[in-house]
């Protein structure tokens, strides 16, 4: 047999490439043709000319019947008729629509054979196509360094292959060379040369790019697939404004013209844009396709428009080409999910034939999004082991949140290995999702880990990390990691400087909150306001939150009277700052106000969390009446069903105003169904206010069953056997304490000095003033007695003498805090303090001397409420 006829055919097994293109999935053609066995075709060599056989090469890729146009090329070669420079890049062409680099490599086998190697640049540059397309960058670039005569076909072949592989940066510098290889570049030079501008790093990106479009320019390119590439080019820069400048100044719009600049808003966060941009459109009489509907659908996803969404999805329906597009699919399933509407999602999901990758991906974000982890986690496994589709980057990304919260899956750390597994280790996204299940399991090291480890980082990754340390409670890691990323100036991968969004306040405020770190809230407020992100009512809710714990109440409320919207979230933070500090009348008068806003805006309506947070304003001022009419037709008047922690609340309410009979009478018949640990707890409390040791013992009984590893169950019950001089039982409740292996909690108190929080644990003598604070409290404690003040020993829970009690009250975290504050700041400056615990009685009534003696007003707040000391007497009136 001749060489020219060892072709070897069928199809061979589909190579696997790590290059972007994807494989399809092809039919396998009939075995190995036996070509001494074949049936002759024709009855002569020359019945048909080569110019025939190579329109029927032509005709069959067409009609893309690549199979088809492979045979018609080994059947023209068993007739012994010799291919050419023109039936070379046809079948070509076949390879290319097969994605098969094994049939390629065999047809440039046939090329050098025929002598078609180096002296047809038309066959060369079909090559360099095929090899480009089949996923052969090498193979590419050595067929394109032997062409001798590179013409501009040459050039455009070997800088689309340079693109698709994402070789931005050679691809950039091989349009130089055509340059100066005196090479006339054509529009589809331009068209990939702004290609690779828009993925570089903004600045350069930016740069090269003007000056392509100004090329364009001077050689009077005006076609419109240029300007559609230099439209696509400028908003993948974050330019839109100059893709809605060049779409506004050509006229020969085509259906891509409108695609793109839909697109590019959407892509770009202008949603409402780029629904009037649809409206445009159609406007105009141009038909939305398949690309329309996937780039506009996420605008109504984001602005939760599902009405128009609907609109969208009936008209996808009425086209069959549209509704059965995947990409629309999954655009509807994104959308639907963005809405709330899983199920209307998972429907689009299920009536979909042919899913995609894509597809699935979004059905299992859809899920995790809403927080419906089993089902995403079901789907997860559908899709990898009985349908056989491999997870990329973004599966995992949903599939890792899904793990942490699902408790149906309990080892929650092995998807961390299955994701290495799978090669996905590496990618950003999955990374930042690891990032938050380690947070939330409590293994912040790793997270910090993973972060320090990460290639490249972009604003989700910054603002991952700093939940990590807010959830975990190192409050003032965030900060300084918030500083880090701003004065650093860091960068993206497209080289743009990473700056502190509106989750990024949000995210940082609750620390500032939890450390009393005002100034600190000041500067992020400042930046806020400078970078017009306080209007958003997230960040205006998150301040008026740390305003009010850092004990500025009045500035808390001033925020919220200028926020242009508030929601729900924001006027529950506010009834509850004001319960905090002992302002109920306030606390009631702004939940009624929000019930009258209710009436005209329904996203205000009272919740749960309001009722908790009016409950807990009614205890700390010890308005019982109006706290149980509130609790008794809060579901008539309000449609909210009380739930085990309103009970837990007014459990409270009762016991702090001494009714702790009555309290338990409420613990006892709260439905079966619920879970009364919090209930318990609240009475516990109370007990250990009132000193009522037999209900506190029941109380104390039914939490150590439930939750034996608490620590403060074994404390509060301690400190009851205490108060009442049991100290055999305190002592037995401390050792059973200590051999459950459960250990308290130390005290421990912040205050923000300069551009530090300084940080004081109860008996610690770690800080570098130590020594001094405790001096100055010993000599602050003499002049205080002479005003009559009576160190409390009974908040020591140790068998001592009573000067070894004085002693050790002087380490408690507040006053050493409080002390600090005095020792460092000008005379008549406010002393702001945070604590982790309840404030003893003892620390309480010292500050009352300290604020009158010293002439400073004491800010103080502890793990339950303020407490606003000055001129001797606490806003709280000595009820907490």
């Amino acid at each position: 047999m001749s060489a020219c006829t060892q072709l070897h055919y069928p199809i061979p097994s589909l190579p696997t490439s790590s290059k972007p293109h994807q494989q399809r999935h092809l039919h396998k053609h009939p075995a190995n043709i036996n070509y001494s066995t074949t049936t002759h075709l024709k009855s002569s060599p020359q019945s048909r000319s080569l110019a025939s056989w190579i329109e029927t090469l032509r005709t069959k890729i067409r009609s893309q019947h690549f199979h088809d146009a492979i045979s018609t090329y080994l059947d023209m070669l068993i007739m012994g008729i010799s291919p050419d420079n023109f039936a070379f890049p046809a079948i070509l062409r076949a390879v290319v629509g097969l994605q098969d680099l094994s049939v390629g490599k065999q047809i440039h086998s046939h090329v050098v054979k025929f002598g078609y190697g180096s002296v047809s640049v038309t066959v060369a540059n079909s090559l360099v196509n095929m090899y480009g397309k089949c996923g052969d960058i090498g193979d590419a670039y050595k067929v394109f360094d032997r062409i001798t005569e590179r013409d501009q076909v040459s050039w455009n072949s070997m800088i689309s292959v340079l693109c698709r592989f994402q070789e931005w940066e050679l691809a950039l510098e091989a349009f130089r060379s055509m340059l100066l290889d005196n090479v006339e570049p054509s529009s589809f030079t331009l068209v990939s040369v702004a290609l690779a501008c828009s993925n570089l790093h903004r600045g350069h990106g930016l740069w090269l790019g003007k000056q392509v479009h100004a090329y364009s320019l001077r050689r009077g390119d005006w076609k419109t697939f240029t300007i559609n590439a230099l439209m696509a080019m400028y908003a993948k820069l974050g330019r839109v404004d100059d893709s809605l400048a060049l779409f506004e100044l050509f006229e020969n719009r085509d259906l891509v013209s409108w695609n793109t600049m839909i697109s590019s808003l959407s892509q770009n966060d202008q949603f409402m844009e780029a629904l009037v941009f649809l409206h445009q459109m159609v406007g105009k009489g141009s038909r939305p396709d398949g690309v329309t509907i996937a780039s506009v659908l996420p605008a109504c996803s984001h602005l939760e428009m599902l009405d128009l969404g609907k609109e969208i999805h009936a008209y996808s329906m009425r086209n069959s080409d549209l509704i059965k597009n995947s990409y629309v699919g999954s655009a509807l399933v994104d959308m639907y999910c963005n809405c709330h509407q899983v199920e209307s999602g998972r429907w689009v999901f299920d009536s979909i034939v042919e899913r995609r990758t894509a597809l699935w991906n979004a059905m299992i974000t859809g899920y995790a999004q809403n927080e419906h982890d089993k089902e995403a986690l079901e789907l997860f496994l559908e899709m990898y082991a009985v349908n056989g589709f491999s997870p990329n980057a973004t599966t995992m990304a949903s599939v890792v949140p899904a793990c942490v919260r699902c408790e149906a899956f309990s080892y929650k750390e092995s998807i961390h290995g299955y994701v290495a597994k799978m090669g996905l280790g590496m990618d950003r996204y999955v990374q930042n999702a690891l990032m938050d299940m380690y947070s939330r399991v409590g293994k912040i090291k790793i997270s910090k880990s993973i972060f320090k480890r990460m290639a490249t980082r972009d604003i989700v990754s910054w603002n991952t990390m700093m939940t990590g340390y807010v959830i975990c409670g190192y409050h003032d890691e965030a900060l300084n990691l918030l500083h880090e990323m701003h004065d650093d100036e860091h960068k993206d991968e497209k080289g743009v400087s990473l700056k502190p969004n509106s989750v990024t306040l949000m995210t940082v405020l609750p620390g500032c909150a939890a450390l009393s770190a005002l100034a600190k809230g000041k500067e992020i407020h400042a930046y806020a306001i400078k970078h017009l992100l306080a209007s958003d009512v997230a960040v205006g809710s998150a301040l008026v939150d740390m305003y009010a714990k850092c004990g500025c109440l009045n500035i808390a409320r001033k925020v919220f009277d200028q926020m242009p919207t508030r929601n729900v979230i924001t006027w529950n933070v506010l009834i509850m700052a004001f319960g905090m500090h002992g302002r109920g009348c306030e606390a009631l008068e702004l939940f009624e106000k929000m019930v009258d806003e209710a009436s005209k805006n329904k996203e205000v309506r009272p919740t749960q969390v309001t009722f908790i947070a009016i409950f807990a304003a009614c205890s700390h001022s010890g308005m019982v009446t109006e706290g149980m009419s509130l609790f008794r037709r809060m579901k008539e008047h309000h449609g909210v069903e009380p739930t085990q922690d309103h009970y837990a609340c007014v459990v409270d309410l009762l016991g702090r105003a001494g009714k702790v009979k009555e309290a338990y009478n409420l613990v006892t018949t709260m439905p079966s169904s619920f879970d009364k640990a919090g209930a318990w707890s609240s009475l516990l409390g109370a007990c250990r206010l009132h000193q009522n040791v037999e209900i506190g013992e029941i109380a104390a009984e039914n939490l150590l069953l439930s939750e034996p590893d608490v620590a403060s169950h074994y404390v509060l019950l301690s400190n009851i056997y205490s108060s009442a001089g049991y100290w055999d039982k305190a002592m037995d409740v401390r050792r059973r304490m200590k051999e459950m292996g459960v250990r308290k909690e130390p005290g421990c108190s912040w205050i923000e000095f300069g551009d530090e929080v300084h940080k004081f644990i109860a008996g610690d003598g770690s800080h570098p003033q130590s020594e001094k604070l405790h001096e100055f409290l010993e000599t602050l404690s003499g002049r205080m007695k002479k005003e009559g003040y009576v160190p409390d020993t009974s908040c020591v829970l140790h068998n001592v003498d009573e000067e070894e009690k004085e002693s050790l009250l002087c380490g408690h975290s507040e006053k050493l805090a409080i002390a600090f504050g005095i020792l460092n700041t000008p005379p008549g400056t406010t002393i702001r303090v945070a604590k982790n615990l309840r404030v003893c009685n003892d620390c309480h009534a010292a500050s009352k001397f300290i604020s009158k003696i010293l002439d400073r007003e004491i800010i103080l707040r502890d793990v339950r409420r303020f407490h606003h000391f000055r001129n001797g007497t606490c806003s709280c009136g000595d009820y907490w």
